[in-house]
């Protein structure tokens, strides 16, 4: 049985079982047999699969655990989730969410707390890291995770000072977004990626070689709902096809299933710490199946052959986790909705009688001392003011410029979109420096976010107040006529 240390003191199966199908089968208003799901879990807990990955909004899966732990005898580690709607959030909401879930789960302390952003413009995301990281301090949670963070911003969250073990995204040989940039970044900071979707909601297995594309309206679980959007985005049912010959191909070959093959290709990529495997409690076992995974192993020519078969794919856009922040939205219902049912501004924007003029305040002890808003919007225009890497009192990307520079554009995002724009709206930024060694960095990091908007831009070497600033940015935007 191959385990995978995730932290000290805490190590988990390497084929890890997931329960976000029992959201599934407790939908439109259907029960599940609680003692019944209960019971399922012990023959993956005999068999050595002994983690269990769930979250807080997936049906009664915290439930189901905690009764589990507390009958078995052996050990188990339970990772689980918070999935917070968007807007503000206080200490309290955060100490709140953590206990009701040790409650569920019958536990003193969290083994693995995994959290999701929304919204990156929103920076209410760090104060819930903050809250939490104050919360593993004092006991209630053991480590503490992401759930489908992007690149980009795992690095910001790292830099801040918050202590990440983990990030949970969607990998595959379907979706290799992780190997841009993900799996190395992983690597270098001692961080497990905590995979699903390995196999696309069963669309990577035998049963679709050589069958005809489903009718989205029949499909019956909200995994191949959501899958067959990621097949669609990744090329379509031919291109799919074309894979799944490969992959009959060299499974025959080594004996093994194509399940088998998909899991195991991921399995062995860098700084991956576990495949998550879902299990539809009481309905459909695969318990031996998912053994065989860790009964083989890939050679390098092997691994080439699917690497090269994948690459006859399109790139699922984005990066990891942008299936659920911006179009085209990969999920089973397409869009957001059934997350939740608004996404609040991410500033405080106020508005003068008989004035035209909306301003946006971020709230950083800045804005308060020299008297300014992040933003004004006058008709048409909104002009961004001055903006570093500073969240309320803290500097946010420690030393590293390029992670100033995103959460920097984040911020100017956010004060754009809570006056009634978007990025794309903008049509001049103004960069500066004060280290001529950091132009280069934090250029690669406007070019990331700009790159498709191409406004005019300014970048100089400036001394800043504040040594530990690195960069500083202000932007102009100029909505449409309607």
């Amino acid at each position: 049985m191959e385990h995978y240390e995730l932290a000290p003191g805490l190590t988990i199966s390497r084929i890890v079982t997931g329960l976000w199908q029992v959201a599934d089968l407790e939908r439109d208003g259907r029960s599940l047999d609680h003692e019944a799901a209960v019971a399922a879990l012990a023959p993956y807990a005999a068999a050595g699969l002994t983690t269990f990955d769930m979250a807080d909004h997936y049906g009664s899966s915290e439930v189901i655990a905690g009764d589990f732990r507390r009958g078995h005898q052996g050990e188990l580690q339970l990772l689980t989730k918070w999935v917070p709607s968007p807007g503000p959030v206080t200490a309290l909401r955060v100490r709140e969410a953590v206990e009701r879930g040790l409650e569920r789960l019958q536990i003193e302390s969290i083994d693995l707390l995994q959290f999701h952003a929304w919204s990156y413009p929103d920076p209410a995301y760090l104060d819930c890291l903050f809250h939490l990281e104050e919360l593993r301090r004092e006991g209630l949670i053991r480590y503490l995770g992401l759930t489908n963070f992007d690149t980009a911003h795992l690095r910001i969250v790292l830099e801040s000072g918050v202590r990440v073990v983990s990030n949970q995204v969607s990998f595959s040989l379907l979706d290799r977004r992780p190997q841009s940039g993900m799996l190395e970044l992983c690597r270098a900071r001692g961080v497990g990626l905590l995979v699903y979707g390995t196999l696309a909601g069963g669309f990577l297995t035998e049963r679709y070689l050589g069958a005809p594309r489903p009718d989205p309206e029949a499909l019956e679980t909200w995994s191949q709902m959501k899958y067959l959007r990621f097949v669609d985005a990744a090329g379509g049912w031919e291109r799919l096809q074309a894979l799944l010959r490969t992959l009959s191909e060299v499974a025959e070959r080594l004996g093994v299933s194509i399940a088998n093959l998909a899991c195991r290709y991921v399995l062995q990529q860098p700084a991956v710490a576990g495949v998550i495997v879902g299990a539809r409690l009481s309905v459909s076992e695969h318990i031996e199946e998912n053994l065989k995974v860790l009964d083989f192993a890939l050679d390098d020519a092997s691994l080439a052959e699917l690497d090269e078969a994948a690459a006859e794919l399109l790139p699922i856009p984005g990066d990891c986790g942008d299936e659920y922040r911006r179009p085209p939205y990969l999920t089973a219902s397409g869009d957001l909705s059934h997350h939740f049912d608004e996404m609040p501004p991410p500033y405080e924007v106020r508005r003068a009688d008989g004035s035209r003029r909306a301003w946006a305040l971020s709230g950083t002890v800045w804005e308060d001392l020299a008297g300014f808003s992040r933003a004004v919007r006058d008709g048409r225009r909104i002009s961004v003011s001055g903006t570093t890497a500073t969240h309320r009192d803290r500097v946010i990307g420690g030393n590293d410029s390029a992670a100033q520079a995103r959460f920097v554009i984040d911020k100017l995002e956010g004060a754009i979109q809570s006056l009634g724009g978007s990025l794309a709206d903008v049509v001049r930024t103004r960069v500066y420096v004060p280290e001529r060694g950091d132009w280069e960095a934090v250029a690669r990091a406007h070019g990331e976010r700009f790159r498709e908007i191409l406004p005019a831009n300014t970048l100089v070497r400036a001394e800043l107040v504040g040594d530990q600033y690195l960069v500083e940015m202000e932007a102009e935007a100029l909505l449409s006529e309607d």
